[in-house]
């Protein structure tokens, strides 16, 4: 049995944390998948192995989810889970605020020479995550940042994958660069975070937006304005557990298996079945990183 290679740093310090796992949802009647999850964070009061993460979800209506990497050390593991195990695709990259540390080492580069290598792999679907934050790096990392963007945007390209773009305070530089470099075909905004405005820039460029629990977040009204106006064929859900747990348990530790919660409530403000939502959304995944 595999277990988490890290424990969770709390990235959310505004909300007051509850470390008891949830239980389960109703299960859906149409499965869909997680598209972004992260299986090698421990989390939680009782942290749940992979296996156990995996077990919940199927039983709750996840036929299977993309877990992703975020430096080269849990881009190898997540590709060998993926070698392991068939509810189990991959996404390797180097996460934009490794970039600046790795830069600094002098490693950047033979760390991405990694992440081409695994890219290659059968069962790795996507890179990612990648992209530009500018939440939490200062000017000088994004050079370093910008850098390992536009390699992963090769690699991706060059293998004919998905790339998963990791966008945080930073939606016109990974516009720009997108369209400046060429965006691969199959280009996914994890955990989208944009307002109407990003949604239409989505939609023309036929850019994937993955939404996860943030959208049922009270504060979170441009990401419900942008769900409401991104066309249907273009529209992805995720958990980026255990991070953003959907409300009522934002604050819990979050896993795929509650994948079921955000769908329900993005179906209700779509105005939609969620049996119609669930097949548009699992037609969607398959049709970015193939079958499982």
């Amino acid at each position: 049995m595999s277990e988490p290679l890290r424990a969770r740093k709390d990235t959310d310090g505004d909300v007051k944390r509850d470390l008891e796992f949830p239980p389960l949802p109703e299960p859906l009647t149409v499965p869909v998948y997680d598209n972004h999850t992260h299986l090698e964070i421990a989390d939680g009061e009782n942290p749940l192995a992979p296996e156990e993460n995996l077990r919940r979800a199927v039983e709750v209506g996840i036929k299977g989810v993309v877990q992703v990497g975020t430096d080269l050390e849990t881009s190898r593991w997540s590709a060998d889970l993926a070698d392991r195990d068939p509810r189990v695709l991959a996404a390797v990259a180097i996460h934009p605020n490794e970039a600046p540390r790795l830069a600094e080492r002098g490693v950047l580069d033979e760390h991405i020479a990694g992440i081409a290598e695994l890219a290659t792999r059968d069962r790795v679907r996507a890179v990612g995550e990648t992209g530009l934050d500018f939440f939490r790096t200062d000017e000088p990392g994004r050079a370093p940042q910008l850098h390992s963007f536009e390699a992963h945007i090769d690699i991706a390209k060059s293998n004919g994958l998905a790339l998963q773009i990791h966008d945080r305070d930073a939606h016109g530089a990974v516009v720009d660069t997108l369209l400046r470099v060429g965006a691969p075909e199959k280009t996914v905004f994890h955990c989208f975070s944009g307002d109407e405005e990003l949604a239409r820039i989505c939609a023309d460029h036929g850019w994937y937006m993955s939404f996860s629990g943030t959208v049922t977040f009270g504060n979170a009204k441009g990401i419900r304005d942008a769900l409401a106006i991104a066309p249907r064929e273009l529209v992805l859900v995720e958990t980026d557990a255990p991070f953003l747990t959907p409300m009522p348990f934002r604050g819990r530790p979050n896993g795929s298996y509650l994948v079921p919660l955000t769908l329900r409530f993005m179906a209700e403000h779509l105005g939609v079945s969620v049996d119609e939502l669930g097949a548009d959304v699992a037609r969607n995944t398959e049709t970015v990183y193939g079958t499982w």
